[in-house]
């Protein structure tokens, strides 16, 4: 949802600005909307689709940060300003570890960026601000609910993911603006949270911006982190109760072509068992770097056998910056 969508927040979850100790309104300024068109070829076109909107927030003169799932593979990009301007953007790059995605704009902004914050610094308990294109009817008060580790099925795993509530519904690249009014993190997911007697919370997920500190220059300079890639498999798994489980793989990724299969448990990764989604990821990451054989064994049918799987750098199948 962009700036010029109806919607808004009722005025109770809206933030307020004497609740707070830096200028509200200027940090709300820098979240931007974006919409972005991915070619129907695209690796991503399948999973995320070929129109995708979200936020993203202007750090640097012209400059706009977001999450990286918004603007993979994407060929137009339009930014919308919190007045309603339009103008278009090109991706600049996006980061499959962090999740962070970068565009620029094509055109002059004319409106402050929000400076780098730190994560680190912030606590659990502490009030922060979820902040969507369009200001305050588009932001959401909320608090730091947890930080801690985050394992995605999609071979993705944050150590110190931020955790906050309410969630925004349209959490995708918003802001999380921190107790000094400066940037603490990016909007990622949206997830629920049981709370006893059958209640579920919402929460939203964002990426820490410390995470973006060491590799801002290389993805402003070359386009991706200046780091060996991670070995990618293709293989989207689960943990049910206290087994991993494969429950999907990517068309023609490398785990399909070694014939792992959805259904297949996990039992150890290059000899180690694993047991949990993060544990699962780190250990395939550890044998090497992309294009590494990752032996695994597997139980399926009743019979325990061992397999390896090619890995491939997942760069090399996506359209756009990432293989400049």
């Amino acid at each position: 949802m962009s700036s010029a969508s109806n919607w808004e927040f009722p005025r109770s979850v809206q933030p307020k600005p004497e609740d707070y100790s830096f200028d509200l309104d200027r940090a709300l300024g820098a979240a931007v909307g974006l919409s972005a068109v991915v070619p129907a070829d695209a690796f991503t076109a399948e999973t995320l689709g070929t129109e995708r909107a979200g936020n993203g927030v202007l750090i640097r003169n012209s400059v706009v940060l977001t999450i990286g799932y918004l603007i993979t593979e994407a060929e137009t990009i339009w930014l919308t300003l919190s007045d309603g301007r339009a103008v278009p953007g090109t991706v600049l790059a996006y980061d499959q570890e962090t999740g962070f995605g970068l565009v620029q704009a094509l055109a002059k902004l004319d409106i402050p960026p929000l400076a780098l914050g730190s994560s680190a610094a912030v606590k659990v308990g502490d009030s922060v601000v979820v902040a969507g294109a369009g200001g305050r009817k588009h932001s959401l008060a909320a608090r730091v609910i947890s930080k801690q580790e985050y394992a995605g099925y999609w071979e993705y795993v944050l150590d110190e993911a931020i955790f906050t509530a309410p969630a925004h519904p349209n959490w995708g690249g918003t802001a999380l603006v921190g107790p000094a009014g400066d940037l603490i993190g990016i909007g990622s997911l949206q997830l629920q949270q049981a709370q006893g007697q059958g209640v579920l919370a919402h929460l939203n997920m964002s990426v820490p911006i410390d995470l973006l500190k060491p590799i801002l220059n290389d993805l402003l300079t070359i386009g991706r982190a200046n780091r060996p890639p991670r070995p990618w498999l293709g293989l989207y798994a689960t943990e049910v109760e206290d087994k991993l489980v494969i429950a999907g793989l990517a068309k023609s990724g490398p785990a399909a072509r070694a014939d792992l299969r959805v259904g297949d448990m996990v039992v150890a990764v290059a000899g180690t068992k694993v047991d949990s989604l993060g544990g699962l990821f780190r250990r395939i990451w550890s044998v090497g770097n992309a294009g590494v054989e990752v032996p695994f064994t597997i139980y399926r049918d009743g019979r325990t056998f061992e397999t390896r799987v090619a890995s491939t750098d997942r760069n090399r199948l996506l359209k756009g910056p990432s293989l400049h």
